[in-house]
């Protein structure tokens, strides 16, 4: 079994968040104590945390600490408190619907408990939120069984961003059939995007692939049709922030072109998240809010010096959205989903 990192745990005793600090990799592995609501924010909205399930995972923890420090044995003074909490890492960032999901369920926990004293309903979100974190571990293994069904040993095999260990509460969703394959010697051979303008496909996704010993090369974003045209991809696996009940799905910025490649190609564009971040409520990715992040990002983050113009104008969308015609199945621990999504996803919800 190869040994995965917890990237974010929960320090009840001393009311922490821990989390690995993603920005620092992969130059420093530093494991950040949060205490206040304010540093949770910090944390998501920054990135120090990402990947859907690692967000909804913090915030379960994150909300039940805010909750745990409610100094009143009044319910409803109480639940107002959860409430205004709630909201507050709500708005630290918009499109990964996990972020919203682990709240909900938090907070149906608070009112499922109403009947019981405060001092019990925070032990019920403690719990809640554990659980959230188990089943989320459970639920990339089984992706990455289901995944692994579509794959053969010694595929070329490409992704996009990172959704993998790092991304969740271990396994991964698109990395966690590459990461079964690795424990069976299937010896994929897999090219990473860079993932511009944040880097994730560099500095996570090639970072955790080559500790566990997977054969992996990093490539430029623009490399993708040269790599699927040379032939050595045959397969491309990534993840999901949100996929609307009509299969259109907003991932990583640089997801929408990958598929129209892998479309021009003819090679197999796979979709890997859990259920939870399948929100039928959204009819297609036009309703998808999708953020849109500080233009300085593109052009200083990564530099000593500015690599633009000082005051040039700049569009820097977080995500974009595939449409489901670009993909070839929509892969979650229920199972897989194959065109067309409307009737496939909904009957995973039945």
């Amino acid at each position: 079994m190869l040994d995965f990192i917890n990237t974010v745990t929960i320090d009840d005793e001393n009311s922490e968040l821990i989390i690995l600090d993603q920005t620092l990799l992969p130059n420093q592995t530093k494991f950040l104590h949060l205490k206040t609501k304010k540093e949770f924010w910090d944390a998501i909205y920054k990135l120090q945390v990402r990947g859907a399930p690692a967000i909804g995972i913090a915030a379960a923890f994150g909300i039940y600490l805010c909750a745990k420090n409610v100094d009143t044995e009044d319910y409803q003074a109480f639940y107002d408190a959860f409430m205004e909490d709630k909201a507050y890492l709500a708005s630290s960032r918009p499109t990964a619907v996990n972020l919203f999901w682990a709240l909900d369920r938090m907070e149906k926990c608070v009112i499922d408990n109403k009947d019981k004293s405060v001092a019990d309903i925070k032990k019920a979100l403690l719990h809640e939120s554990e659980k959230i974190l188990d089943e989320d571990i459970r639920t990339c293994e089984q992706i990455g069984e289901n995944g692994l069904s579509l794959l053969k040993p010694n595929m070329g095999l490409l992704t996009h961003c990172n959704a993998g260990t790092l991304a969740t509460g271990r396994y991964g969703t698109a990395l966690s059939p590459i990461y079964r394959g690795q424990e069976k010697g299937y010896n994929f051979k897999v090219f990473a995007d860079e993932t511009r303008p944040l880097l994730q496909g560099a500095r996570l996704t090639s970072w955790e692939l080559n500790k566990f010993g997977v054969d992996v090369t990093l490539i430029c974003d623009n490399m993708a049709s040269i790599v699927m045209k040379n032939g050595w991809v045959d397969a491309v696996l990534v993840g999901c922030d949100r996929v609307a009940s009509n299969g259109d799905t907003a991932n990583k910025i640089g997801t929408s072109g990958v598929a129209i490649l892998a479309r021009e190609y003819g090679i197999p564009f796979y979709v890997l998240g859990p259920l939870s971040t399948i929100d039928m409520a959204t009819p297609t990715g036009k309703e998808i809010k999708i953020e849109e992040r500080p233009g300085e990002e593109i052009y200083k983050m990564w530099y000593e010096r500015p690599m633009a113009p000082e005051g040039i104008k700049t569009y820097n969308p977080a995500f974009d959205v595939t449409d489901a015609k670009y993909i070839t199945a929509i892969i979650t621990e229920k199972g897989i989903a194959y065109p067309p999504f409307s009737e496939s996803l909904k009957k995973m919800f039945e």
